[in-house]
């Protein structure tokens, strides 16, 4: 009998690796290019910094991993970033278990984001929708209720922006790969987060 060692499979080698941290730098690089882009940024960071400001707070949705990427970003928010200081106002949907199940239960899944949203959203409250196609249900609903609250809406999405951009603005990430996509959505949170908790603390911005 062979021994257990000899019938594992091994991983594609550093080739691979390479191949994939390459791929990664490689849509950064078309990002960092990309002016309209980096302007949209730079105008997501001013929305949230005003919103902020004012009483109002930042609100983020998503799915699976987007899902996870959306209570990453708001915990930058209400923790820390970059410096202590006190917390920022901002909230993930779909955090309470209960609820989504209700929700879910009660109106349809798609209805668990939007029917939480209409809920908490105050007038001045900046949304950030995160879906890598741009076609998830439950965030084209909450999307298309947004505009009814009086909020401000940006999207994270992929290359297409799927259906989301025909309901509010998209920072349209150059990929269609999910991976590529993810990975630069947490880049861009992380970009709009240590602007706002700089601007609002009034603080420079320590690049490390």
């Amino acid at each position: 009998m062979k021994e257990a060692t000899e019938l594992r499979a091994s991983v594609a080698g550093l080739n691979e690796i390479r191949s994939q941290v390459e791929a990664s730098i490689a849509v950064k690089r078309e990002l960092l290019r990309d002016d309209k882009l980096l302007g949209q940024i730079e105008r997501l960071a001013n929305a949230c910094l005003h919103s902020l400001q004012d009483g109002g707070k930042v609100i983020f949705a998503g799915n699976g991993g987007s899902f996870a990427d959306a209570q990453h970003l708001s915990a930058e928010f209400t923790s820390r970033f970059m410096f202590d200081r006190l917390p920022l106002a901002s909230l993930a949907l779909g955090t309470n278990n209960s609820a989504i199940s209700a929700i879910g239960n009660d109106y349809g899944y798609e209805q668990v984001f939007a029917r939480e949203l209409k809920a908490v959203a105050k007038p001045g409250d900046v949304f950030i929708p995160i879906t890598t196609s741009g076609n998830s249900p439950n965030i084209l609903a909450a999307a298309s209720l947004s505009q009814s609250l009086g909020i401000t809406i940006v999207g994270l999405t992929g290359r297409s922006g799927g259906r989301l951009k025909e309901l509010c603005e998209c920072i349209c990430i150059p990929s269609a790969e999910t991976a590529r996509i993810q990975e630069c959505h947490i880049l861009t949170g992380h970009i709009v987060c240590g602007l706002v908790e700089a601007g609002y603390f009034q603080k420079g911005i320590n690049r490390g």
